[in-house]
């Protein structure tokens, strides 16, 4: 598994540009941003270096920041590749809560899916889709 930063916006005008100025005042790169918006809030699913220092800068600005454990996948950039992924999971009854996609500049893309379950990172690696390891996408926290 790797780790997905998560923060809630509260829906007001600048909370975006606050928060990744936070991660930029940290000197924290970030390598993928996705943004859910709900009537009260907005979720924002960030990969970044260091994301236990990114969680940790967020909340001591004030921001509502989580670590969620998420799958990688990668995959070639090429149509078909999602939908066989995900015909799998539905084939090995996976209960895929939430996914989105990101290509890198060597012509992969990576697919990141919210799976319930502990087997699922298991059963995908079996099956033989790629999984990615923390350090493949984002530069590891130091312990």
């Amino acid at each position: 598994m790797i780790s997905q930063l998560t923060v809630f916006l509260t829906n007001e005008k600048g909370r975006l540009a606050a928060a990744t100025r936070t991660l930029a005042n940290a000197d924290i790169n970030m390598k993928a941003l996705f943004i859910a918006d709900t009537a009260d809030f907005g979720i924002l699913r960030i990969f970044c270096d260091t994301p236990e220092r990114a969680a940790a800068e967020l909340c001591e600005a004030g921001f509502r920041a989580t670590l969620t454990p998420v799958i990688a996948v990668s995959v070639a950039d090429k149509p078909g590749t999602l939908a066989d992924l995900l015909g799998f999971c539905e084939g090995a009854s996976m209960n895929v809560e939430y996914g989105y996609c990101f290509c890198t500049a060597d012509g992969r893309a990576i697919d990141v899916l919210k799976i319930g379950g502990d087997e699922a990172e298991a059963v995908l690696a079996e099956a033989g889709f790629t999984i990615l390891a923390p350090e493949d996408v984002y530069a590891v926290d130091a312990q």
